[in-house]
Order: structure tokens, then C-alpha cells, then sequence
């Protein structure tokens, strides 16, 4: 409470959710979050299960769908249909998606041709400024990995660059 009588959680933002990946058998593992959501992961000859880089491309076509709700939801109304369909494949020689593409699945019909270019415009501004996936991925990132090594005497911890 501040001084005023009012909840000021501006002081205290909250914790960062925390993230981990736990086995669960041979090529199969479930991620956790810290507020409670589970997703299981494995590779492609694993039924029921995302592989991680499926899970890439579900986390950039979510980011876009969530970076434009607010810009589309002001012109459509809160109920609107929206699907991002997303590809790529993968360069198995570099490890690595050369290219993801995106298609942004949304009903203008409703808007005159002048409306729609301005919402689609819209659109693109709000993913590119917003969409905090997709600009990693354009602009890269640094990844460290750090390892612990056991538990009790002598274990330890240990950064090595990446």
C-alpha cells in the first residue's frame, strides 16, 4: 500500500516465470512453467508430442497472433477469427530454419479495400515492434550454457560458452 491507501505493484513487478525441461524417457521430455503450464516435447517419431522446433514455430506464430490481438480486436471486435499458419523446413546440413514463413488467416470482407490496407499495415507495424519471437530470431541472440554437475560434495557448477 502507498501512502495514498493504493496497491502500488508497480514497486514490485512480478517474478519471471521459470522455465525447465525435465526427461520423461528415451527422446521425450515435458517443459514446465512456474505458473503451471506443461507442454511435452520429443522427437518427430513421437506420438502426441511437439519437437522443439515445432515448438519454435508455434511460439513465432503465437507472438504474432498476440503482438496484433489489441490492433485487430479495436477494428473487428473481440470476438474475430484469426489463424497464423507458419512453415519452414529445416536445413539438416546446418541444423538450423533458413526461413519461416508466416500466413496471417483473418476476414477483412467487412472493411473497404482502403481499411483493409490500413489494418494490414497496422498489422505488420505491431508484429514488427511488439513481436519479441520474431525479432530475436531476425536480429539473433547469444545463448550460454551452464551445467551442474551433481549434487553433494564436489559437485558443481560450471558456465562454458556456447
Amino acid at each position: 500500500m502507498t501512502m495514498t491507501g493504493k496497491d502500488d505493484t508497480s514497486q514490485n513487478p512480478p517474478a519471471a516465470t521459470e522455465l525447465r525441461v525435465e526427461r520423461a524417457g528415451t527422446r521425450r521430455y515435458v517443459g514446465h512453467s512456474t505458473r503451471g503450464a506443461r507442454v511435452e516435447i520429443g522427437s518427430a517419431d513421437v506420438e502426441g508430442v511437439f519437437t522443439p522446433g515445432e515448438l519454435l514455430k508455434i511460439a513465432l506464430a503465437s507472438c504474432t497472433a498476440m503482438a496484433s490481438d489489441f490492433t485487430v480486436s479495436r477494428r473487428l471486435g473481440d470476438d474475430y477469427a484469426a489463424t497464423v499458419h507458419v512453415s519452414g523446413d529445416a536445413d539438416r546440413e546446418a541444423e538450423r530454419y533458413p526461413r519461416l514463413e508466416e500466413t496471417y488467416e483473418l476476414d477483412l470482407s467487412g472493411l473497404d479495400p482502403v481499411m483493409r490496407d490500413r489494418l494490414l499495415d497496422m498489422i505488420r507495424r505491431s508484429v514488427d515492434s511488439a513481436c519479441t519471437v520474431g525479432r530475436t530470431l531476425a536480429a539473433g541472440s547469444e545463448i550460454g550454457l551452464g551445467f551442474e554437475t551433481g549434487r553433494g560434495p564436489g559437485a558443481s557448477a560450471v558456465d562454458a560458452p556456447r
